[in-house]
């Protein structure tokens, strides 16, 4: 029992440490408001994302958000929530949301850190990221239907939904 007190107090740093690390191997620049926040804005291949690292240490758990840099028309927002209930389905880790004050869509998940290893906690960051960012890029043709003023079919929006092979 002893080892293992021992292993979780020497381990036990602030997982935004090997966030910067990340963030620094990838040349992001990015923002660290504080022990529990970070922030960085990064290029994807369909729009920017902003991505939010939150430490929660009495939970021993981080939050990742990676936000669109577009917003949701008022008027498609019902069609939204039924594309979110669809895709979160199909969603294997975290979820996507959109917001009502920024109407912006996001992918949001967290990971328990506790405990673990340098290396493996590197890892496992990575994984955050590009995880988080492969999903928000595969469902960015449904985001940016539901930003267009005008009224949306939803059988478009159902093809823009649909699973595709290789790409064009």
């Amino acid at each position: 029992m002893t080892d293992q007190t021992e292993y979780f107090e020497e381990t036990e740093n602030n997982p935004l440490d090997c966030v910067e690390d990340v963030l620094n191997d990838h040349n992001w620049v990015y923002s660290r408001m504080n022990n529990e926040e970070l922030i960085v804005e990064v290029a994807g291949k369909a729009c920017h994302y902003r991505l939010a690292f939150l430490w929660q240490e009495n939970l021993g758990a981080l939050q990742l958000c990676c936000e669109f840099d577009m917003k949701i028309m008022p008027e498609n927002m019902d069609m939204a929530a039924q594309a979110l209930m669809n895709i979160n389905s199909n969603v294997w880790m975290g979820h996507f949301e959109i917001t009502h004050d920024s109407l912006a869509p996001r992918f949001r998940q967290t990971s328990l850190i506790r405990g673990q290893a340098s290396k493996s906690e590197y890892d496992h960051i990575e994984d955050l990221v590009e995880i988080s960012l492969n999903q928000c890029e595969h469902y960015h043709a449904v985001f940016d239907l539901l930003c267009v003023e005008n009224a949306l079919n939803p059988e478009t929006l159902s093809f823009a939904m649909m699973e595709t092979a290789g790409e064009s």
